[in-house]
């Protein structure tokens, strides 16, 4: 009898425990409170390795109690790949390999443009004979899949009359191909700063196609149901990332060295790098949506996103500027 009241007596016990966590779960809920906040940064983010130096979310979000978790993203396929499988709530991308991730299903807002970039380019060696798109016929060209550099030698072939199919791509990440293009493993390179502005340094390597309109913008992204459920902090992850992008253009040469520290590289390079981007019209809206758009057609001709994709309605349901508007105009 002893031990069938302590059994009911530990069970009344747990069930009002479970009531009790339920209402606090509840409360937490209600009260729209995230325990932390999960971010990346990236090397071809400048705005991102700003924000994560001073600490600008640590600050921002202090007297809330919200820890802030880091993590570094080595490409936007990587970026991505964090996003879709849950263990980061932004990530940094390029618009392009945004749209592709989109396409394959990956529940994911862009909310914020961090930069607008020229970081890739076709490359090739110093002493090569490719001088032009058309040069590429036959050859071994390194590039990363699902990544802006991917997708800009993709839209080059096409707008030279050159099918996937005529050059041999090899799927590297974007550190191997600069060092397969240096050691001559390739013909040629889809580069990504700071790899590609390295590379004319050191060796003269020589980008032989720029085209800054098929570089897509640096989009920041959120998970959709990190949005739905907390707006608000999404509002205020992007005020500490316009501290952040005011920092880079009131502070050109500190943001130089401070690129230089993070990303391990000369500041001859980062300066190069840095005067390849711009940091002046954050809010994401027609021009991102055009660029998208164009990309994707591109994409879904080299079958990269399936034909019967719809990339206007994708393009409209991954591009939301409301968050931004609010956090920076107070519409």
């Amino acid at each position: 009898m002893k031990k069938f009241t302590f059994i009911l007596t530990f069970s009344i016990l747990g069930l009002v425990t479970l009531i009790i966590s339920g209402c606090s779960s509840n409360a937490n809920s209600e009260e729209g409170t995230p325990e932390k906040i999960r971010m990346d940064y990236a090397y071809y983010s400048p705005t991102s390795l700003v924000l994560k130096k001073f600490g600008f979310l640590e600050e921002e979000f202090k007297e809330d109690g919200i820890e802030i978790e880091w993590t570094l993203s080595q490409g936007s396929n990587k970026a991505l790949e964090f996003l879709n499988s849950n263990s980061v709530d932004f990530g940094s991308a390029a618009g392009a390999a945004t749209l592709m991730s989109k396409a394959n299903g990956a529940p994911i807002k862009n909310v914020y443009i961090a930069h607008k970039p020229e970081w890739t380019a076709l490359v090739t060696s110093k002493d090569s004979d490719i001088q032009s798109v058309k040069d590429l016929k036959g050859k071994k060209v390194a590039a990363t899949l699902g990544t802006d550099p991917y997708i800009f030698l993709l839209r080059s072939l096409d707008k030279e009359g050159l099918s996937v199919d005529e050059v041999e791509i090899v799927n590297l990440p974007h550190g191997d191909g600069a060092t397969s293009l240096t050691n001559g493993s390739v013909d040629a390179w889809a580069g990504l700063d700071p790899h590609m502005a390295r590379l004319e340094i050191e060796t003269g390597a020589e980008l032989f196609y720029r085209n800054a309109e098929f570089n897509t913008y640096g989009f920041l992204n959120v998970r959709e149901d990190f949005a739905e459920k907390y707006p608000e902090y999404v509002e205020r992850v992007i005020k500490a990332y316009e501290k952040a992008r005011e920092w880079v253009l009131e502070n050109p040469e500190e943001a130089v060295k401070l690129l230089a520290e993070e990303a391990s590289i000369p500041e001859d390079v980062a300066r190069i790098q840095l005067e390849r981007n711009e940091f002046l019209e954050p809010v994401p809206g027609d021009v991102q949506t055009e660029a998208l758009i164009e990309a994707g057609k591109i994409l879904q001709e080299s079958e990269t996103i399936s034909s019967e994709a719809n990339v206007e309605e994708l393009t409209s349901d991954l591009i939301d500027p409301s968050f931004a508007k609010k956090a920076i105009d107070g519409e």
